[in-house]
């Protein structure tokens, strides 16, 4: 199978955690993305995504203009690098229930972005498990 570097969308748009969740929902908007890698240089620290602004952030009460991307991101996410199997990362993403995962290089540096998409358009007969996984609901802890 082919090593995520393949595959992966490379050169990613990112965000810092101080921009504010307007900014972060404007730049979704421009890329027609629904999360977006938290960064400080090209350090991953968390992603941000159109649900997190929604839920965690407006509907909690928090102002778009005044409110930063670190309070509503999530901080424990799931990356892979860029020489991994792209059916290791499949399950992975099946069992941690995700769709996107950011790249890393062995620097631990932001390269790219892999999403579920990524990986139907060019292995299409072996997404089925991680669709059916990523979609099942999660269960509670």
């Amino acid at each position: 199978m082919p090593a995520v570097s393949d595959i992966m969308s490379p050169s990613p748009q990112v965000i810092g955690p101080e921009d504010t969740l307007r900014r972060a929902a404007r730049m979704m908007k421009e890329l027609d993305v629904g999360a977006l890698p938290v960064c400080n240089g090209k350090r991953v620290l968390g992603m941000i995504t159109d649900r997190d602004i929604a839920i965690r952030g407006v509907a909690t009460g928090m102002t778009p203009d005044a409110s930063c991307v670190s309070d509503v991101m999530s901080t424990d996410v799931k990356f892979v690098t860029e020489d991994q199997d792209s059916d290791e990362v499949m399950r992975m993403m099946g069992d941690a229930q995700v769709r996107r995962v950011p790249v890393v290089n062995q620097r631990q540096e932001l390269v790219g972005i892999l999403s579920l998409g990524d990986l139907a358009l060019r292995q299409s007969h072996h997404t089925d498990r991680a669709l059916r996984e990523i979609s099942e609901p999660s269960k509670a802890a």
